[in-house]
This record gives C-alpha cells, structure tokens and sequence, in this order.
C-alpha cells in the first residue's frame, strides 16, 4: 500500500448539529469543496477535528463516510493520538478495518516520552500495520521533537513514508531533504509557513484554513510549485491575516467561523471547546470580514506543471 504524500491534505474539521451529534450533511459538502479545489487526500481526527472530544464510534462513522465520499480519488488518512502503544495498534486496526488509507501519528499524549521510547513506540506501531503513515512532528504544541537521528531510527520501517514538518523551524525541510533525499516526503504542517515551504522543497502541505478556502490553499501550493511564485505571492499575501488564524488555541472556532463564511460548515464546537464572544469573536470577525471582501480572482491551477 502506497500514498504519493504530496500536495495539499485538509485536515478537515469535524461537523456538528446544534445537538451535537455528527453532522455528516454538513461534512459532505465540505468534503465535496476539497476534492473539487483539488485537495489531494483528507485528513481525519485531527487537533481541527476536535478528535479529543469524539468517541470511538464517531471515529469510525466519520472514517467510513469519508470513504465513501472520496470514492478513492484520494487518500483517507486518519491521525493516531494515544495515551499507549497499546492504543495506538488498536487505533491502526481500527483504521484499515474501516477503510482507511493511511495514518499520521503523534508522539505518545500526556506521558512526555524520551527519544528511545518515541521511537519505539513509533516502530512497533508502524510493525502492527501495512497502512503508510506520516510521523507529525510538532514539539511546539506537543512537547516532544522527533530529531533527525530519531527519523533515521525510523527508516528501518518501510510504511513510514512522510512527516508533516511543524517545528516551526523551516530551515528543517532543507535538514531532512538533505539527509534522506527521495525516502521521505515532506509536508509542512504550518499554514503561516506554506509558501515558504513550498518554496523550500516541501512535497506537500496539512492545512486548516484550507477547510473554509480549499481553492485559494490549492492555487498557492500548485503555482508556487509550478514556479508562479508571483502569482502565487499575490494571493498568499492577501491569505496570511486568515492562516494566523491557524497558529491560536482557538484555531478551531476560528476556522469554524471561516467555514461559516465561505458557506462550508457551520460554527457548532464540541464542549469544553465554546463560540468565540466578546472582543475576541469581533477581531476574528473583522479578519474573516477583510479576507471575505478582498477575495482574489483565481487563476487557472489546476493541472500545471
């Protein structure tokens, strides 16, 4: 089993009714919004998909809707964010067992883990599936850096393919191209740094604001990829005031509220998370309200070299 691990993958978020139950509708047309802006697979159970807050059946309704809203056009991939190795083989086998195409992966939650534990509980997660997976690297939100010896442990896996670059360190796309080459792909994991990223060699980009501007996400990552980076300047200019705010502790009402604008998906947050109110909510609102008003024309992306 094989994921070409390139372009841009939404890490989508997860919909619900005011009752807060799934709102699968509501996720259809949002899913159907990435795949026609040429999102190239979908990511599931994310820090966006509010995935703390799901239980496991949700995981699996969600996995196997997303299955066959793709059609296998993309790639289904579904994070894996456990408390034990113990858990996260289960959360693989859940995942092939429900169709899923393959997995990213955190470090081991809660317990901060040392360099040999990650990586063994990395391999022998990768040892209990076929499923390809891509090792996220975040130390900023997550407290545990995956170095580049520790990813050289990991080579000795075949079905670890990729990591979603998010240290926030861009100099570190250029460090792991250099080291392992063609052996794994590289996506950037931080919406503020996706030009430059691009720019620097990264195969693709995990994205958020993607989820209420999945066109605007795409023609940047294609043309600067493409080497239009005047075009592909010009809309990530009027883009950046909206990808900050991906880099908040409210990313996701945020973005929900980006959704809401674009006509997407809706504002309906699982508890503890709550709306935005107060002076918070009005700049958020007015960033939206901006982006909204200055929405660039679009050139043609699609399929360029």
């Amino acid at each position: 089993m094989s994921i070409s691990w390139t372009g841009v993958m939404p890490a989508v978020t997860t919909k619900f009714t005011d009752k807060d139950e799934l709102d699968l509708d509501m996720f259809s047309v949002n899913i159907k919004a990435q795949l026609d802006a040429g999102a190239s697979g979908i990511i599931l159970g994310g820090t966006l998909g509010e995935a703390s807050t799901l239980t496991y059946d949700e995981k699996k309704v969600l996995m196997k809707e997303t299955v066959k809203l793709v059609k296998g056009q993309v790639p289904v991939i579904i994070n894996i964010a456990e408390q034990t190795t113990k858990g996260a083989i289960h959360a693989a086998e859940v995942a092939e067992e429900c169709g899923a195409t393959g997995l990213m992966m955190l470090p081991p939650m809660r317990y901060k883990a040392n360099d040999h534990e990650t990586v063994t509980y990395f391999k022998e997660t990768a040892n209990s599936t076929d499923l390809p997976i891509m090792i996220y690297n975040n130390p900023i939100d997550y407290g545990i850096l995956v170095t580049l010896d520790m990813l050289e442990e990991l080579m000795v896996c075949d079905n670890i393919q990729a990591v979603k670059e998010s240290t926030r360190d861009i100099s570190n796309i250029t460090r792991i191209k250099t080291r392992f080459g063609d052996r794994l792909n590289v996506l950037t994991g931080v919406d503020t740094l996706g030009l430059e990223s691009t720019l620097m060699g990264a195969d693709g980009w995990v994205a958020g604001l993607v989820c209420a501007f999945p066109a605007e996400t795409c023609a940047v990552f294609e043309l600067a990829r493409a080497g239009r980076i005047k075009e592909a300047l010009e809309i990530y200019r009027w883009f950046l005031p909206l990808l900050e705010l991906d880099i908040s502790p409210q990313l996701v009402q945020n973005i929900k509220m980006a959704e809401v604008a674009t006509g997407i998906g809706t504002e309906n947050v699982r508890a503890p998370r709550l709306p935005l109110v107060g002076a918070e909510r009005q700049r958020v609102a007015a960033v939206i309200k901006q982006g909204m008003a200055t929405r660039p024309s679009l050139p043609d992306y699609k399929g360029i070299n």
